[in-house]
């Protein structure tokens, strides 16, 4: 008798305690009947946290055989939580989704139909609005998917998000970029493959509340766009050869004005602002080459993207 083909879901934990024992029951209830035909392991992917998310995570490894988890040294970010729980975990798909149920778990069903019967590679959710979001957060947030797909040439859907059901075959593809840097919306994009889109309305969290700073997503957003597009090494050479014709004809402008007219003493406060735009500009251009050269070097060092503390996953798949 053939075993049943396996569904790993992946949730990368940051101090939540308070939801992963909530998530935990409603996909279970969710999936019961719908994917009644498949083993179902959820893998928990501590990431470092500092309150007693990982003791929480253990009581229901003991409670329930189809839970695992891998716990991190220290915090590494989401994105090398999901890279582990790729990396690690063995089955025929992989789901991920965040602890704070903002991921409909009902959506799974979707999304393996999608993949099993309708010749998917992935199914994806999307968010049909913005809708419950700080407007400033949302207003930005559409201005950075503008951007970055207007520079990249590495298509990012506006509302996308890591919520996914994947087979094994995309799995293997994202886990062969094993980049330090890593922003998983750009690489699940890049990878290619037949993806199928799902909306969904926006989700309030179930518990606790985001560790998603504005300050803390313009940086994210930052490294998506050097992690997929060159254009800002490209923006700041064509101001630089911009400049420089601008100084070219302004030192012929003002021979020709000291020869014609003599050489006043004037324009001094304009100068002064002139300069300190030049200056401004050029530490900006330094500071975009900077970003570059930043990741090159985290890159270069070729440290891990993450360090187990403790797990107790189960790396056995179905045939």
């Amino acid at each position: 008798m053939n075993q049943k083909e396996k569904l790993v879901i992946i949730v990368p934990c940051y101090n939540e305690q308070e939801s992963v024992g909530i998530l935990y029951d409603e996909i279970m209830k969710t999936t019961a009947k719908p994917l009644q035909d498949l083993m179902i392991e959820i893998v928990f992917v501590d990431d470092g946290s500092s309150d007693n998310t990982l003791h929480t995570i253990k009581d229901l490894a003991i409670k329930h055989q189809n839970v695992s988890y891998i716990s991190f040294s220290r915090n590494f970010g989401k994105e090398a939580a999901i890279y582990a729980g790729f990396k690690n975990a063995k089955g025929d798909y992989y789901a991920v989704m965040d602890a704070d149920l903002q991921d409909p778990p009902h959506l799974l069903e979707k999304m393996y139909e999608a993949v099993k019967n309708q010749g998917y590679d992935c199914a994806a959710a999307k968010r049909a609005s913005r809708e419950g979001e700080p407007k400033i957060r949302a207003f930005f947030a559409k201005r950075f998917y503008q951007i970055i797909n207007a520079i990249s040439e590495t298509e990012i859907v506006d509302g996308a998000r890591d919520y996914r059901l994947m087979n094994r075959r995309m799995v293997n593809a994202v886990l062969e970029l094993k980049e330090y840097n890593r922003f998983s919306k750009g690489l699940f994009s890049w990878v290619g493959f037949r993806v199928k889109w799902i909306p969904y309305e926006n989700v309030e969290r179930v518990k606790g509340s985001t560790k998603w700073s504005f300050g803390k997503l313009f940086l994210y957003a930052m490294d998506g766009i050097i992690s997929f597009s060159t254009m800002p090494l490209k923006i700041v050479s064509f101001l630089g050869i911009l400049i420089s014709l601008f100084s070219i004809f302004g030192i012929i402008f003002i021979i020709a004005r000291t020869i014609i007219f003599g050489d006043p003493v004037a324009g001094w406060p304009s100068l002064v602002v002139i300069m300190t735009f030049i200056g401004g500009l050029q530490l900006l251009c330094l500071g975009i080459l900077g970003q570059y050269l930043a990741h090159v070097y985290m890159e270069v060092k070729g440290r891990p993207i993450y360090l187990v503390q403790e797990e107790n996953i189960s790396k056995e798949v179905s045939k």
